[in-house]
């Protein structure tokens, strides 16, 4: 049956378009499709969002921390973009190209997401509603590094869902890729 309107014909197309890639990129990096290397994509991940809060809580004190941010940005696009590949992009796949399963996995993962993004937004924002009011602070360094860290919270819950599929799905069956 044709897509009836512009939601289900643009899901249409966005799931051609998953399904497309993802058959392209199922063969790229063959020998990091396994748990233990979804961890540990994880875990730099996770480190490298942990020195991204701190960096800009540092440039509060000092702007020269920001410098922090390029070698940081390098690692995390780097990073992110194996995760992505490695885990077949499940926590943004269309629901069409997914099983009952799958779904019910990523909708729980971006829930999560969801909740900690709303959480961790709250500190910049609170920041922000409170030292306004404090003449003794300088209000420039706070809105630059509360902007940074309301920036690293937004990414971080972004990529919270797929490093949670990551972490906890198991190992692909040898006998799928025959």
């Amino acid at each position: 049956m044709p897509a009836q309107n512009l939601l289900e014909r643009y899901e249409a197309h966005r799931t051609r378009r998953f399904l497309k890639n993802q058959e392209q990129t199922s063969r790229w990096l063959p020998s990091w499709r396994t748990r233990s290397r979804r961890r540990l994509l994880t875990v730099i991940l996770a480190v490298v969002f942990a020195a991204m809060f701190v960096t800009t809580t540092a440039t509060y004190f000092t702007l020269v921390a920001a410098i922090a941010w390029l070698p940081l940005t390098l690692v995390f696009l780097v990073t992110w973009t194996s995760l992505q590949i490695v885990s077949s992009r499940l926590s943004d796949a269309p629901r069409h190209a997914l099983d009952e399963r799958e779904i019910a996995e990523r909708n729980s993962a971006r829930s999560i997401g969801l909740t900690v993004a709303q959480s961790l937004v709250m500190i910049p924002v609170l920041a922000l509603v409170f030292g306004s009011s404090i003449d003794s602070l300088d209000h420039q360094d706070l809105c630059y590094a509360a902007g940074g860290f309301a920036l690293t919270s937004i990414l971080f819950a972004g990529c919270l869902p797929a490093m949670i599929l990551a972490w906890i799905r198991p190992d692909d069956d040898p006998e799928d890729a025959l």
